[in-house]
């Protein structure tokens, strides 16, 4: 009956790593009082990168900005080379600051300073004051605790082999098997419930932020491409491609070099 005390220990982490994970999407869940005039207003550019892919999503939007106003230059290679050392706004100066002094460095090392940059952080804080994004300690509550979940699954299928291998195959393991079977059903339930159900808490936006993220007009990726002749120099609408990345991301981007600059070497 040595197997039991294995039993125990697969029910315990189940139900103690399901029952967190319950609440952390439940405190999630809880809806966020937005400041009275935010559902009727616009979002800027950075607001809509912010609240659609986080700090990553504005430092793409800053880099491309800066590369469209050809005061930076991205290489396909995954190196980013100061052309203005001169920021128009916090974020610009957040950039060059990054790549420093020597006025060139790879995108890579750029990029993490610029999703912990104090003007990143600063526009999240807003966002969040206002009621337009979701704090980051509700997304952090939940990924962990999805995260412990899938570790008690793993659990209980080690203990489970644990167990049979402690029961003598004339004894019957079917049984045994079968104690076990009820654990791991709780664990992939609640992981395949939180994928549906908790997920969409663990985005940037809120509800309200939702909302005002679906109000914005994105042309296609293919009226992009018609519009720059498929070159990102190509004179095409900053506008549009701009709202798009800030919305889509580097997938939205009609210039391959320009895309494997951000993606390749940004690990997206």
């Amino acid at each position: 009956m040595l197997w039991v005390l294995f039993l125990l220990v697969a029910w315990g982490a189940a139900v103690v790593s399901c029952t967190r994970l319950c609440l952390a999407a439940v405190a999630a869940a809880q809806p966020m009082e937005p400041e009275p005039e935010a559902d009727g207003k616009g979002l800027s550019l950075y607001e809509a990168a912010f609240l659609s892919g986080g700090p990553r999503r504005v430092g793409d939007l800053t880099l491309v900005t800066m590369y469209r106003e050809r005061r930076l230059l991205l290489a396909h290679t995954g190196w980013v080379t100061v052309v203005d050392p001169d920021g128009q706004d916090e974020l610009e100066r957040a950039v060059i600051s990054a790549i420093g002094p020597e006025g060139q460095a790879p995108v890579r090392p750029v990029r993490v300073a610029l999703a912990t940059a104090t003007p990143v952080r600063a526009l999240g804080d807003r966002l969040v004051a206002a009621g337009l994004a979701v704090p980051a300690s509700a997304r952090t509550n939940v990924a962990v605790a999805v995260r412990h979940v899938r570790a008690a699954c793993v659990l209980v299928l080690v203990t489970a082999a644990a167990a049979l291998l402690l029961v003598p195959p004339a004894a019957g393991r079917g049984p045994v098997a079968a104690w076990f079977v009820l654990p791991l059903l709780l664990t992939a339930s609640c992981l395949l419930i939180a994928r549906v159900e908790a997920h969409p808490y663990s985005r940037w936006a809120s509800p309200v932020g939702q909302r005002l993220l679906g109000r914005i007009d994105v042309p296609p990726r293919r009226s992009l491409a018609q519009r720059s002749g498929g070159d990102a120099d190509g004179g095409g609408d900053d506008g549009d491609l701009l709202t798009a990345l800030a919305v889509h991301g580097t997938a939205a981007l009609p210039d391959p070099a320009l895309r494997a600059a951000l993606k390749t070497h940004w690990g997206h």
